[in-house]
């Protein structure tokens, strides 16, 4: 299920399609877990991957964060699920 999610982000958004895909569920996680986790796992992605956070509203919140350390994104919500898809064009 959760590559389901990473692919209909990835669709729906600007997101690079031909890179590879991490898949973050934060649905269940009370703040600030779902940010925290978030940009640990970012950092420690290798390079050319999309990280799609899946969690239950737009997380307005790492919106900033992730401008200030030079990360594209966009939301998209599907179903019952908020996606985010997370790249980087460096």
């Amino acid at each position: 299920m959760q590559t389901d999610f990473a692919e209909r982000a990835v669709e729906r958004t600007d997101a690079p399609p031909d890179q590879s895909r991490e898949v973050l569920d934060v649905r269940e996680l009370g703040p600030p877990e779902p940010l925290t986790r978030t940009l640990e796992t970012l950092a420690a992605l290798p390079d050319g991957t999309v990280l799609v956070q899946a969690n239950d509203r737009a997380p307005q919140h790492l919106y900033p964060k992730l401008a200030d350390r030079g990360y594209e994104f966009e939301t998209v919500t599907d179903e019952s699920v908020t996606l985010t898809a997370i790249w980087s064009e460096k």
